[in-house]
């Protein structure tokens, strides 16, 4: 008898206590999903009219190149927080039932096909950044000559493209993309991987993620090295310096957020971490500033 009654059936107050916490944490989430999504939407439309400003003052090639370049690289990372985050929002506000909402899981491809291309875009943008000042502080008379705006706009073109054809990739392989562990995001199967073609596809995007930073390094680097030597050789007027160095130091900066947002999550390949890039571990965006 005694035993009976030594154990205790959990208490009701306990099942409204957890049901009340579970909903203070899921109204948090939804908050801080969408204060860093509106600060990354704020910081990158600011950022879009000091480059569309500066495009318009500074015509000279050698600057008007690097600022269609740098124009691409902030619109892209501007929808990137807002279609991203607003489908956080979604599913946060939807409780991450996604069983109610997306039952013929359209809206988790879509997820995925946002995370995969405006993760590898910004990074394929920063790599040929890079290259485009590597190019014009190494051979100045070649990119003054062949690097033309409309040069520019195609390679902006053939970036993004790609980066679509590297997003819709398990689409057209009938592969669908994936709830992951955390229920707040879309991706790749990265859990139970049963055949090559899903490996493939992690490893893909690790490699182009992990080439795009490492050609951003590369280039940084000789472009850093050769303007060292000029300087020191007194070879350009102080003026034309500045501005190397100015635009060099710009690439730096875009080149760290983008190592620090990606890298660890690009490394691990086969054991992705249960939340997203660039994402908080409940779900939400945190805010890569490309704007200076």
């Amino acid at each position: 008898m005694s035993m009976n009654t030594s154990k205790q059936s959990p208490s009701p107050a306990a099942g409204v206590l957890t049901n009340t916490t579970c909903q203070t944490e899921n109204r948090l989430s939804v908050f801080f999903s969408i204060v860093f999504m509106t600060v990354g939407i704020l910081s990158n439309s600011l950022a879009i009219a000091i480059l569309m400003k500066a495009y318009q003052r500074f015509r000279q090639k050698s600057k008007a190149s690097f600022l269609l370049f740098a124009s691409g690289l902030v619109i892209t990372d501007l929808f990137g927080h807002l279609i991203n985050g607003a489908i956080a929002v979604f599913v946060y506000a939807s409780n991450k039932d996604w069983i109610r909402f997306d039952q013929s899981n359209v809206l988790c491809s879509i997820f995925g096909i946002c995370m995969v291309f405006f993760g590898l875009c910004p990074l394929f943008l920063g790599s040929v950044m890079a290259v485009e000042r590597c190019i014009g502080v190494t051979k100045p008379i070649f990119h003054s000559t062949k690097m033309t705006s409309k040069h520019v706009k195609m390679m902006l073109a053939g970036v993004c493209l790609f980066a679509i054809f590297i997003a819709v990739l398990p689409i057209l392989g009938l592969r669908a993309y994936e709830i992951q562990a955390s229920r707040t995001w879309c991706f790749y199967r990265t859990e139970h991987i049963q055949d090559w073609e899903d490996r493939f596809y992690i490893l893909l995007f690790s490699f182009l993620g992990l080439l795009a930073l490492g050609i951003s390094f590369l280039c940084n680097a000789i472009t850093g090295i050769t303007l060292l030597r000029v300087k020191f050789k007194n070879q350009q007027h102080r003026q034309g310096r500045s501005h190397h160095f100015e635009m060099i130091i710009q690439l730096l900066a875009i080149m760290c957020v983008s190592c620090v947002c990606w890298s660890p999550f690009l490394c691990f390949g086969k054991h992705m971490p249960h939340s997203a890039p660039g994402v908080h571990r409940d779900g939400f965006l945190c805010i890569e500033s490309h704007s200076w």
